[in-house]
């Protein structure tokens, strides 16, 4: 059964405790109330009851409130899925398998994850909000970040920056709008998408 306001305001105010353990508690119960209402209906007294912490304590970590706090919850599960897939594609030895891998791994992960496929059913509308306007911005410079460095290894720094934006550009929009011409989550046609559409563009022929 849902909080209502009264045991919102009245819950033992757990904070303030260690700032980092206290910010991801607070971030946890926000993607909880999420799963369990939809995050339209998600109430900042909802988080604050889920957390453990008092209103006052949940605007003194963030201060902005709501909006700030799905901000920092947005960045921080892109910044686990960007960790996560680097660890994943670390060991491939060429430029096309560095490319396959990082497409094929993010569709996977982003198709089995839990939270997005509740928030799918329930709001796609808002999912498509988040990750194609509200978050795709930072989601091409944390990807450029992170990913830079792997595609550095084959590429020079301008061109790896170039490929890190367009392969998370292309893996949200198959994600939101899957082809039915390719499915990118599958190695094999992945390896002949990037053949055909991005070792052309990235690979000058040697003469």
């Amino acid at each position: 059964m849902r909080q209502n306001a009264f045991y919102c305001l009245t819950v033992p105010d757990l904070g303030p405790g260690d700032p980092k353990q206290l910010n991801d508690r607070i971030l946890d119960a926000a993607r909880s109330c999420c799963d369990r209402w939809g995050i339209q209906k998600v109430t900042v007294d909802d988080i604050a009851a889920e957390a453990g912490v008092s209103r006052a304590t949940l605007y003194r970590v963030f201060p902005g409130g709501r909006e700030v706090l799905f901000e920092a919850l947005r960045e921080r599960e892109i910044r686990s899925f960007l960790a996560e897939l680097d660890v994943r594609v670390a060991e491939a030895s060429t430029l096309e398998d560095l490319v396959v891998g990082i497409i094929t791994h993010a569709l996977g992960q982003l198709r089995s994850d839990i939270h997005l496929q509740l928030m799918m059913a329930s709001e796609p509308g808002e999912v498509a909000l988040t990750l194609g306007v509200e978050s795709l911005p930072n989601i091409v410079l944390l990807a450029t970040t992170v990913l830079g460095p792997r595609l550095s290894r084959f590429l020079a720094p301008t061109a790896a920056a170039e490929l890190a934006e367009w392969v998370s550009r292309v893996v949200v929009s198959y994600f939101l709008a899957p082809s039915p011409l390719v499915d990118l989550s599958d190695p094999v046609q992945a390896a002949a998408f990037t053949r055909r559409f991005v070792l052309p563009a990235f690979l000058v022929p040697s003469i």
